[in-house]
């Protein structure tokens, strides 16, 4: 669309793109992870060890490093139906307002995912099969909803300037 405003520039989207491209990354490795312990299962009846858990740690992450690019970007759900034939600066006080409150949501789960991450470090918690450690994914976690609160907070800005 044309009245689309410009993606935002800065650290705060060089940091979604970072992620989203991390996020990425690690979706086609656990890609190729399961397509290998697949064929190796078919080949010779033996799975890669824990390729349930590198799987689940790796969708996990990939999932978590494209939220702030898709806030940043504004490419998550927009709901307008109700507020669609409303005034330009009233929709962009609404959109400022949900979008505070999925920053708030993101800045809450991510200080719940440090202290998650604080704390499974601490008692040093690990996989069942493989016994990683499992601190760096929740903090890695805890990175990816700040950077989300983060590019939230940036169109929150932006809207309430009239730049939506």
């Amino acid at each position: 669309m044309a009245d689309d405003p410009a993606p935002p520039r800065g650290p705060v989207a060089r940091l979604a793109t970072g992620l989203a491209l991390a996020g990425g990354a690690t979706l086609l490795a656990t890609a190729l992870l399961t397509t290998y312990s697949v064929v190796q299962r078919w080949i010779t009846r033996q799975p890669v060890p824990g390729d349930f858990e590198l799987v689940s740690l790796g969708a996990g992450l990939s999932v978590m490093g494209f939220l702030a690019y898709g806030t940043a970007m504004r490419s998550n759900i927009l709901v307008d139906s109700f507020s669609g034939w409303l005034p330009r600066r009233v929709n962009e006080v609404v959109d400022a307002f949900w979008m505070l409150v999925w920053a708030a949501v993101a800045a809450v789960l991510a200080e719940r995912l440090f202290v998650g991450a604080r704390e499974t470090w601490r008692s040093g918690t690990t996989t069942m099969v493989l016994g990683l450690p499992t601190w760096w994914a929740i903090g890695l976690g805890a990175l990816a909803f700040a950077a989300t609160a983060l590019a939230a907070l940036y169109w929150v800005l932006r809207f309430l300037r009239g730049r939506g």
